[in-house]
């Protein structure tokens, strides 16, 4: 088969459009229209339906499109690998996390693995929805459970745990709650039940929701949470990482928590190789060293 039909044919596919596809490929339209009979003659089928609006695949079309979107990912990732240099590191790095994670964990250390690799071009894509890494949605993706997907790399980091916390200014307000009884009067921040969260997570909210509460107030990720806490609007449920860099959160009930939630890192085997990963990788590892060691000289919460 021509590869550079199925190239052509993979760009009006993703453009849905000859003109489009002929801008980014820098042809014709009548050429790029030529290639496509071309290919649609060898194969002896149709591969758009046209319409005055666009192109449309046909099902024929639909299939030569995944196949020619794999090969498409493969070449990125054989080009990536070229790409990475023995002696430096550069490029982009498409890392996948969380919101929460992200923004109240990863983000405030990612300065100094700039300062290391000035030349490093992170994309973070923060998704509670967990990205295809197989297929190259992402390069490497921070987790709140082991991936099931086949052919990934994983290295479990740290657990986790939900508890509640809130403000000093809070407390002196509204008092501290020694019992779950005594939540009834103060406001409880947390996510929804309909908001993509972790399965522990989702649970104590369940419990939480209970007991008789005179108010709440739910946000579909733990970034927002945080926002309502240091506002002083309530008690929130939130994941325990967030005491080393707000250190002065006070611990609400601390016989209540949730199950443990492993956070693991991984990456598709075909990148095990790939400088870029590995320096990612070993940044975070030595972050999640020094996080626990801070944890562990930490005072207890409360």
């Amino acid at each position: 088969m021509d590869w550079d039909k199925l190239r052509i044919f993979h760009a009006v596919a993703d453009a849905g459009s000859l003109t489009h596809a002929g801008d980014a490929l820098g042809l014709s339209q009548s050429a790029v229209s030529r290639q496509i009979r071309g290919l649609e003659e060898g194969l002896g089928t149709i591969l758009f339906h046209r319409h005055a609006r666009g192109l449309i695949l046909t099902e024929q079309g639909e299939l030569l499109f995944d196949a020619t979107r794999a090969m498409s990912k493969r070449l990125e990732t054989a080009t990536a690998r070229i790409r990475d240099s023995e002696e430096e590191v550069f490029g982009e790095l498409r890392v996948t996390t969380t919101t929460g994670f992200g923004t109240l964990w990863l983000a405030p250390r990612l300065p100094a693995l700039y300062a290391r690799y000035p030349d490093l071009k992170i994309d973070l894509m923060l998704e509670e929805r967990v990205l295809d890494l197989p297929m190259r949605e992402a390069d490497v993706a921070i987790r709140m459970k082991e991936p099931s997907q086949a052919d990934l790399i994983r290295k479990r980091l740290m657990s986790v745990r939900m508890r509640l916390y809130a403000t000093p200014e809070y407390l002196r307000a509204n008092g501290k709650p020694q019992t779950i009884a005594d939540m009834a009067s103060m406001r409880l921040i947390s996510q929804g039940l309909s908001a993509t969260q972790v399965s522990a997570g989702a649970a104590l909210v369940r419990e939480l929701l209970t007991a008789p509460l005179r108010s709440t107030f739910t946000v579909n990720n733990y970034f927002g949470v945080l926002q309502a806490v240091l506002a002083d609007l309530g008690i929130g449920l939130l994941p325990d990482y967030l005491t080393e860099d707000f250190p002065a959160l006070v611990r609400v009930l601390p016989e209540i928590e949730s199950a443990e939630v492993p956070v693991f890192l991984a990456y598709p085997e075909e990148l095990r190789h790939s400088k870029r990963i590995s320096a990612f990788r070993d940044f975070v590892l030595e972050e999640v060293i020094a996080y626990r060691r801070n944890r562990s000289t930490a005072p207890a919460d409360g």
